[in-house]
């Protein structure tokens, strides 16, 4: 059992890449030079940076609808910054019950830029690729790219995203992010901290009405990367299927971390509640974990 917990942890996820980034740079910010190093080593340092990250959670979601068919998933993840702008990301997942064990991996690159204090921009461009063998039971493979405003409030830190989906006919996506970082004092000779990172996520994206001859109506969302779009719309007689732009979710997280010199334990409980019809739908609802250990490995 420790065995087939320990492979299923080692493999990967760019997910939440990101919120381990804010953390890794707020540490290096408190962290003093050390002695050895001479001005030009600092600034290889400065410019150059490799992470690497493993963890597990009880399901995968992503716009909207669960990647891992609600169930367990492990990843690894290595990603490589240049000057805390540019990101090259690699991960790889493996799903609980699914064979072969990386069930899908995906490469991504993001740029970030900050103008000031109060104010900054960055986007992405991430692709995935799923077994072949997968590919009629989980999803297809996809493209997607987005583009993010982010606005510092002081109190609240907000985050408007705008993103497209490259997969049969495409679909276009809208996510607002509001969250409060803080962190505690440093400690253990100033290597050490916890941080937290609340947040409410809002997700707008293509939602379906599907009527029946019965007068039954249901909601559910339109997974572009998902067979469903190709394999279920249309082919039964008598229901009539029709696509609108609106609310598909909203879900809340507390990601909570522990940072000491060149690691980060993170754990992030959180809460998804739907905006469409349970039945039939790709989507979920209810309480998610995900566990995550990240490395920085210079």
């Amino acid at each position: 059992m420790v065995i087939k917990i320990f492979r299923t942890v080692a493999i990967g996820c760019i997910l939440i890449m990101q919120t381990f980034m804010t953390a890794m740079t707020a540490q290096d910010a408190s962290l003093p030079a050390s002695p050895a190093e001479t001005p030009d080593t600092t600034a290889v340092r400065k410019t150059h940076s490799f992470y690497a990250g493993a963890g597990y959670g009880n399901n995968l979601l992503y716009l909207g609808t669960t990647m891992s068919q609600d169930h367990g998933f492990g990843y690894a993840s290595a990603s490589y910054g240049l000057a805390d702008k540019l990101y090259l990301s690699a991960t790889g997942y493996t799903i609980n019950g699914f064979s072969p064990f990386t069930a899908f991996y995906s490469l991504g690159i993001s740029f970030n830029h900050a103008f000031n204090s109060w104010f900054d921009i960055s986007t992405g461009l991430s692709h995935y690729t799923v077994a072949q063998s997968l590919r009629d039971t989980l999803f297809s493979n996809f493209t997607y790219g987005d583009a993010t405003l982010g606005f510092d409030w002081r109190i609240l830190y907000s985050r408007i995203s705008v993103g497209g989906l490259f997969a049969g006919g495409g679909q276009f996506y809208l996510q607002t992010r509001h969250s409060r970082y803080f962190e505690t004092p440093s400690f253990a000779r100033e290597k050490a901290f916890f941080s937290f990172d609340p947040y409410v996520n809002v997700l707008f994206g293509k939602m379906v009405t599907i009527e029946t001859t019965g007068g039954t109506t249901e909601t559910s969302v339109s997974p572009g990367y998902r067979p469903w779009r190709q394999n279920t719309q249309g082919t039964t007689p008598g229901t009539v299927y029709s696509e609108d732009f609106g609310l598909m979710e909203i879900n809340f997280g507390i990601p909570v971390a522990f940072s000491y010199d060149f690691f980060t334990l993170e754990i992030e409980p959180g809460y998804v509640i739907p905006f469409y019809s349970e039945e039939g739908s790709s989507g979920t609802k209810g309480f998610l974990m995900l566990a995550s250990l990240f490395f920085r490995i210079f």
